[in-house]
């Protein structure tokens, strides 16, 4: 058996001999951190040079190398006999080069470095056009937005991708350990899901008009002439297969006259088929667009949220999330609104506001647990440049159980608070704002808080009615920072109750009749939330501004890439 393997391994890499042989690459993290027990070993380590400077009179050159697995570099030595130094000292440089690790001299910052034997690949920079400055020098957050496509190899940007997929992998880790299914809900849909109408169009309308108008051009559209003169013909026709028939004329020739009047059939068909099209967007007779002619044949959207098709799967298989991109066009200009973001959607079967407000706490401390233990020196970097209380604000939460209030008392402490004076007035009816929220977390109670119970007027449809007729058994955590972290709410399970919300909200019920079966069909308690990706880690990092938080940031006038 051995044999056979080491047989069908030397046929396999035999069929691979074209090819250049697999790179062995160390990542610059574990060189750094296995520190001076790796010394004296040989290893291919590649990056982008973050600093390069030329010493001993141009006899050698030290790089600063990243390669994105951590925040720190690795300092690289090359001698100019290995390759010329000008080559490879340009901030953004690319290198792959190989070497053997060293301890460094007494007395410096490094713990190990490379001493460069060869460079294998360079990708060189010109450094007059590049658009990151070099050294300590620094764009601002809001200048690197317009190089979207670089910012990612700053210091900044690298902490937050890295921050971002460790929240990410803790979020899949977390319902994993907890028996949730992962379902995969559409991005392109049909109902709106929180009943606001903010939502982006999907639809192939204006390039099927822009394709017609340029047919028409290229080829005009028949007169009513042209296509009865094509009836004449095929009537012509017919009247010759007649004529074959009573002169009993041979099978081939009636066959053959046949399949000429079938031609002359389809091109009228054609013709006819041509004569409707029309330039512009197809309406009808009332002015209103007929999206009977779009792709769907119905109007689509870009989802605001997966909630309403996740339920499906909770109706059946008890507990599961989504996890994916939502949009709303939403023309909002400030630091908390994108257009597009990342939300995290659990959806649980026979639960209670109750266990959705367990599940939302449990999530969010382990989140913080999470990045204290495997994300420490990002969350340093977070520390020390941008938020000196961010990793404090992550012990809190992950070890504090959140208060719990309902919306009537919030509003009462509110109400009563003397030494600030907000924009917005507090009374009773009210969405609480983005002040309301943060003074009730950072200032009254000074830890994560779950406000529930709100009124309804102000919740979307699906949240279940309380038996007041007033509020809805939705809730909200606050946390420091962001204010509003999670929403959520048990869903509305009562058939009639449901039909009439839908109403209520000014919605036509046909897009949400299928909804509506899982009331009809074996209806069960069910609940759940949304997770703003992006809040979290703005939550989590301390940066101020949303679109530093996401890798390829859209809102109003941007959507580069």
């Amino acid at each position: 058996m051995a044999t056979d393997a080491v047989a069908a391994a030397m046929a396999a890499s035999s069929l691979c001999d074209n090819l250049e042989p697999a790179t062995v690459r160390t990542g610059i993290r574990d060189v750094l951190a296995a520190g001076a027990a790796r010394a004296g070993e040989r290893v291919v380590v590649g990056g982008w040079v973050r600093t390069g400077r030329e010493q001993g009179k141009g006899t050698f050159a030290f790089l600063e190398l990243s390669d994105g697995s951590c925040a720190s570099t690795l300092q690289v030595i090359v001698d100019a006999a290995v390759r010329p130094l000008a080559r490879l000292t340009a901030t953004g440089t690319s290198v792959l080069v190989e070497g053997e690790i060293k301890e460094p001299p007494e007395g410096t910052k490094q713990n190990v470095e490379l001493k460069v034997s060869r460079v294998l690949e360079v990708g060189e920079v010109d450094a007059a056009a590049y658009p990151l400055p070099k050294g300590k020098v620094k764009l601002t957050l809001e200048k690197l937005r317009d190089v979207v496509h670089l910012r990612s190899r700053t210091n900044t940007i690298g902490a937050v991708a890295r921050i971002r997929h460790q929240l990410a992998f803790a979020t899949h880790r977390f319902f994993h350990e907890n028996a949730f299914l992962y379902v995969h809900t559409p991005i392109i849909t049909t109902s709106d899901c929180e009943g606001a109408g903010e939502m982006f169009q999907v639809t192939t309308l204006f390039s099927q008009a822009e394709k017609t108008e340029k047919e028409l051009k290229e080829n005009p559209a028949p007169s009513e002439s042209e296509i009865e003169a094509a009836k004449v013909i095929v009537k012509e026709k017919g009247d010759a297969i007649a004529q074959l028939k009573a002169a009993k004329a041979s099978k081939q020739d009636i066959s053959a006259a046949v399949d000429g009047l079938h031609r002359a059939k389809e091109h009228v068909s054609k013709l006819e088929e041509r004569s409707k099209l029309k330039p512009g967007i197809p309406r009808w007779d009332d002015g209103s667009i007929a999206f009977e002619n779009d792709f769907f044949k119905r109007q689509a959207f870009l989802t605001v949220s997966g909630q309403l098709q996740v339920e499906t799967y909770a109706c059946a298989l008890s507990s599961v999330y989504t996890f994916g991109p939502t949009f709303r066009a939403e023309n909002s200009h400030t630091s908390r609104h994108l257009a597009e973001f990342w939300m995290v959607e659990p959806e649980i079967a026979f639960a209670n506001l109750q266990d959705d407000m367990n599940c939302a706490e449990k999530y969010i401390q382990y989140l913080c647990k999470w990045l204290l233990d495997h994300c420490r020196e990002d969350m340093e970097f977070m520390v020390k440049n941008y938020d000196k209380s961010a990793i404090e604000r992550l012990e809190l939460v992950s070890s504090t159980p959140f208060v719990r209030i309902s919306y009537t008392k919030a509003v009462e402490l509110l109400k009563n608070v003397t030494d600030k004076k907000f924009d917005n007035k507090v009374e009773w009816g009210i969405d609480l704002a983005s002040e309301h929220e943060r003074y009730l977390t950072e200032d009254i109670f000074k830890k994560p808080v779950i406000v529930y119970n709100y009124p309804k007027g102000i919740k979307a449809f699906y949240m279940r009615l309380n038996d007041d007729d007033k509020t809805v058994a939705a809730m909200d955590v606050l946390v420091p920072k962001v204010g509003e972290l999670v929403g959520g709410s048990q869903r509305e399970e009562r058939l009639d109750v449901l039909k009439q919300r839908i109403l209520d909200a000014g919605l036509p019920l046909e897009p949400y009749e299928w909804y509506l079966d899982l009331r009809r069909f074996g209806s069960v308690k069910h609940s759940g939330f949304g997770l703003g990706f992006e809040r979290m880690i703005l939550f989590a990092t301390g940066m101020e501004n949303i679109r530093d938080v996401i890798p390829f940031p859209r809102y109003p006038g941007r959507a580069d890439l």
